[in-house]
């Protein structure tokens, strides 16, 4: 038996067995994703238009507060998060990605930010008040964090910001972006640093959004600073410890990421069963063929299994486990409900026929935005580099 470097005794009990409050958001959102948000899936992915109507929604009830500290209005559970993420997922990729591009710039300011910092912008992104977007990837540095060549100059108690950004999902909507920026001349992790943006700063420029193939009703776009002064009140962290903060929000908040790809199998399975049980052919209900039966058996095999391991990962967030511990269940939570969840949309487009390649039937959507999945928030070869490095180490450069 594999044994990972995580620690088996915690001061809070991990368990990830939904509790009844947690039970009582799932209720709500559940019957809120299949009453308000289903009926609009369609149109956000076919228009790939920000669903500012959904938005709106997610915020009168709540949602963007779960997995805040009590202090600012949340339950403090990122278990709680994913539950929700999952529900809206189930019927609609894009309203549950409205959560998720809040959640981990929230990550990163709560692991490094300032007092000033949380109380000037955590009350408004619990309310929804504000909307915040982060932007890491560079043309010719996505997973790669420690080879962005954007830079933040110091000088009189400010820093000016040049470089460009690519992929920065929500930023057509966001009050401010946390900005990726190296502060010195080193190519090490331990030059970079995150900067609060204001939307309105000058020589901060949105660029146009991308023509994706899934994930379409939340913008991506490219980003370009030209000489951006930001004070230096907007660091977040001590300089040249920004990827740590980077790291560990991206650890923390990929559970939430990889709730979506347990949303997208359970929806994926949802519309499948449906379909088999309403189809007839060679005069019996398609449902009926043991072929048909395993293929349906499999799909919720991976998708529990993919579960079970979200639901752990973010009680461990929630127990306090981070750093060198947290980031392989976090990479493992990713990588295989993804994996999973493109796997589960495949195989129920198959079941679907000739219909599922159809844009009659929402089937096709599931599995772009599962390819999706795969890709962003870390690729899932990425994800496997890290638990690979729990095992053995970092490979040396070559």
């Amino acid at each position: 038996m594999v044994d990972f470097p995580i620690k088996q005794e915690m001061s809070t009990p991990l368990a990830f067995a939904l509790n009844a409050e947690q039970r009582q958001v799932q209720d709500l959102v559940r019957r809120v994703a299949r009453e308000k948000v289903a009926p609009r899936a369609n149109e956000i992915d076919q228009t790939a238009t920000y669903p500012e109507d959904m938005f709106e929604l997610l915020r009168d009830i709540g949602l963007f507060a779960l997995p805040f500290p009590a202090e600012y209005g949340g339950m403090g559970s990122t278990l709680t998060a994913c539950v929700a993420i999952e529900e809206l997922v189930r019927v609609c990729y894009n309203t549950g990605y409205i959560l998720a591009v809040q959640w981990t710039p929230f990550s990163a300011i709560l692991a490094g930010g300032t007092e000033a910092q949380k109380k000037r912008l955590l009350p408004g992104l619990a309310k929804g008040e504000l909307r915040a977007a982060i932007a890491v990837s560079e043309p010719q540095s996505g997973s790669d964090v420690a080879g962005i060549s954007t830079t933040a100059v110091r000088a009189d108690g400010q820093y000016r910001l040049n470089g460009s950004k690519i992929w920065c999902t929500g930023a057509l909507v966001a009050d401010f972006v946390l900005v990726a920026a190296k502060t010195g001349q080193s190519d090490s992790r331990g030059s970079i640093n995150l900067f609060i943006v204001e939307r309105d700063t000058k020589g901060f420029q949105i660029g146009r959004q991308e023509d994706k193939m899934g994930a379409r009703g939340v913008p991506s776009c490219q980003l370009f600073l030209d000489d951006v002064i930001v004070p230096e009140e907007n660091r977040i962290g001590e300089e040249g410890k920004g990827f740590k903060i980077v790291m560990e929000a991206f650890n923390t908040a990929r559970p939430i990421h990889a709730a979506r790809g347990v949303g997208l199998a359970q929806g994926a399975i949802d519309h499948a069963t449906e379909y088999v049980r309403g189809r007839k052919a060679f005069g019996q209900q398609v449902g009926d063929f043991q072929g048909v039966r395993w293929m349906l058996a499999d799909m919720v095999m991976q998708t529990e299994a993919a579960r079970s391991l979200v639901y752990r990962t973010a009680a461990m967030v929630d127990a306090g486990v981070f750093g060198k511990e947290l980031a392989p269940f976090s990479a493992m939570a990713k990588c295989f409900a993804t994996d999973s969840a493109m796997k589960v949309t495949t195989d129920a487009v198959q079941l679907f026929g000739a219909a599922g390649i159809s844009a009659e039937y929402p089937i096709n959507r599931y599995m772009r935005d599962a390819k999706v999945l795969q890709i962003v928030e870390g690729t899932n070869q990425i994800q496997r580099n890290i638990i690979g490095n729990s095992l053995l180490g970092r490979a040396p450069a070559k």
